[in-house]
């Protein structure tokens, strides 16, 4: 296994580990972790969960829900599993590493309330792929395309249930298209600036299953401030 670094979140109370030089997780994380609120015993699915970051932070914020986290690459999923034990989550969190597409219902015993993603941005043809296998897998649709992730979501979540994610604000139009395709009803929009005079790059996009039209465009999200600091909206997504 690679080398691993350790990162702390609410006052050390979360311990992640992630690999050194391989893929290691962003902001975005934090960001949708912070912006889904799940009920009391609420069953979440995470496509893609990497080192678990996201698993962890909701499973902490939300001690009475179940978190299902989903890991096609094996080295990751075992990073996974090693952070959901350290942090004694096993009885939350269970990390299945497994290609998204062959999942079904009666594997999770039934339909999810939440389906969350934070999947590959890039077309394989966009950009330049990176030689290390891990980033590569995360960053671009090599493995997983955004259909994939957001048919899994439709044949997982029960009707009314709720799917979010982050994704590339270039990206709205392909979002918005596929998840309507699929009767995923975008509900809320909004989109996400580095700082304030800069263009949104990523887009956090939440849908309802079944849900009627009519969506919310929330505020900018902004992230930094012009000194490079976090806003306070920004530095509250790290508190517990």
């Amino acid at each position: 296994m690679k080398s691993l670094t350790t990162d702390t979140f609410f006052n050390g109370r979360i311990r992640v580990k992630q690999h050194r030089n391989g893929y290691r997780f962003s902001i975005d994380a934090v960001l949708l972790a912070f912006h889904v609120r799940p009920r009391p015993r609420d069953r979440i699915l995470e496509l893609g969960t990497g080192c678990g970051i996201i698993s962890l932070l909701l499973a902490y914020r939300n001690p009475d829900i179940s978190v299902y986290a989903i890991e096609i690459q094996e080295m990751l999923a075992e990073i996974a599993s090693l952070n959901v034990e350290e942090n004694q989550m096993a009885d939350r969190i269970s990390v299945i590493c497994k290609d998204m597409k062959e999942l079904k219902q009666n594997m999770l015993s039934g339909a999810v309330d939440w389906v969350i993603s934070n999947p590959p941005y890039r077309r394989v043809q966009a950009g330049r792929i990176n030689p290390d296998d891990q980033r590569a897998v995360a960053r671009h649709e090599i493995m997983i395309t955004l259909s994939d992730v957001l048919e899994t979501a439709r044949s997982m979540l029960r009707n009314g249930g709720r799917f979010a994610m982050i994704f590339p604000a270039e990206r709205t139009a392909d979002i918005v298209e596929k998840m309507r395709s699929l009767h995923i009803e975008p509900k809320f929009l909004r989109m996400i600036h580095s700082g304030r005079h800069t263009e949104a790059k990523l887009i956090l996009v939440e849908g309802m299953k079944g849900g009627r039209p009519g969506a919310k465009i929330g505020p900018p999200l902004i992230i930094y401030r012009e000194n490079g600091s976090y806003t306070d909206e920004a530095e509250k997504m790290f508190l517990p």
